[in-house]
């Protein structure tokens, strides 16, 4: 199949997910031509069925926003009749699957059909979508689309509630490349950070208040007081200064590092004992998944669907959202040395169930019978 793929080139979750995915087509054979503004953070290898092409947005004197839909819609346009494409696939709704809309309808006058499948992945339907000033134009792209899919099953559960939605939405869950993120020998690393075998507690984010980073210090400054412990932080955002300045207050400074925007997030996921993740809102948990992989177990929070994927009392524990005091008692009983080795082995088992090998297909299966669909539409000659 020749895909279009059309995502945020960032390393959010959906830009990752949707990069990792065109990797993996393309891997398996298939033609994957990327479709945005930048080159996706993680389209970082060659591969001859990999293309990316840029969206150019001009910029003029009366235009105070520059108009990156029509752009797009154009761009789309443009790629699908040059490589004739034989699906196109939006990653995050706004403004993705408005775009892909408007550029199908332009396709049809000139006579080429394209299904257009649109994957939900979160805030785009949890916060930004909901906003009255996208509500009417979500819904419209999204019963549009040929084929509807969302990363969890909280997350399609959340879609019919709070969007008029009539079609049907297919929970197609995240992935994770095991050949990437898995424990590494990173023993030297370890001891450099924890040189009394300290127990390690990570967490990455955007540091958004919807992380609720400032729970991550105080479970941590409380795991501290029962044990011998470090917190390493990985990523930057709007909170990070407030964190810093909590750390100071708290007097434990010397057993945090903030190590910011990290690519090679396994190397620090290999040394660690604990994940956590007392997330707000969180659509499926992919850094968890991420750590899951290398061996971490996880403390979350029971937001969204993080619960369908770290099982409660086998690959980590879940407590309700703010409960910083079970989520304590979860990390201690899971970093004493006679649990520890359980939760790490079920952890990884997890993980396992989320393979990339195992969820492609599942994406390919959604690709051809959308396909299929299309072509029995077209009049019969």
């Amino acid at each position: 199949m020749k895909i279009g793929i059309v995502c945020y080139p960032t390393f959010g979750g959906s830009g990752v997910v949707a990069t990792e995915l065109g990797k993996a087509l393309a891997m398996k054979g298939h033609q994957v031509h990327f479709i945005t503004y930048s080159q996706p953070a993680r389209l970082d290898f060659f591969n001859e069925n990999l293309f990316y092409h840029e969206v150019y947005i001009p910029t003029y004197p009366l235009f105070q926003y520059p108009p990156y839909e029509l752009a797009l819609a154009s761009k789309m346009v443009d790629i699908v009749q040059f490589e004739k494409l034989d699906v196109l696939h939006v990653h995050y709704a706004i403004p993705h699957a408005s775009a892909a809309y408007m550029a199908k309808q332009i396709l049809k006058t000139k006579g080429i059909q394209i299904p257009v499948i649109t994957t939900l992945h979160g805030t785009d339907i949890t916060l930004v979508g909901k906003d009255a000033s996208f509500e009417p134009v979500v819904t419209f792209s999204i019963n549009q689309s040929d084929g509807v899919t969302a990363v969890s099953e909280s997350l399609r559960t959340e879609t019919y509630d709070f969007f008029p939605i009539t079609k049907d939405i297919a929970v197609i869950p995240n992935f994770i490349n095991l050949d990437k993120f898995k424990r590494l020998q990173k023993e030297h690393f370890r001891m450099a950070i924890s040189p009394n075998n300290e127990k390690l507690l990570v967490h990455t984010s955007n540091f958004r208040e919807v992380k609720r980073v400032e729970d991550v210090i105080s479970i941590f400054s409380k795991v501290r007081d029962r044990m011998p412990s470090k917190l390493l932080l990985v990523g930057d955002g709007p909170e990070r200064p407030k964190m810093e300045k909590l750390c100071r207050e708290l007097g434990i400074c010397n057993d945090v590092r903030f190590l910011g925007k990290l690519e090679a997030v396994e190397e620090v996921l290999s040394i660690a004992d604990l994940f956590l993740m007392p997330s707000e809102k969180e659509s499926f948990g992919l850094a968890a998944l991420e750590a899951m992989a290398c061996e971490v177990p996880v403390i979350s929070s029971d937001a969204g669907g993080i619960p369908e994927l770290n099982i409660n009392g086998v690959t980590g524990f879940v407590s309700p959202v703010g409960d910083v005091a079970d989520m304590v008692k979860n990390a201690l009983y899971v970093l004493d040395d006679a649990n520890l080795p359980t939760f790490k082995a079920n952890a990884l088992a997890r993980a396992h169930e989320f393979d990339v090998d195992k969820i492609v297909p599942q994406y390919e299966m959604f690709y051809r019978q959308n396909i299929e669909a299309q072509l029995a539409e077209l009049p019969k000659v």
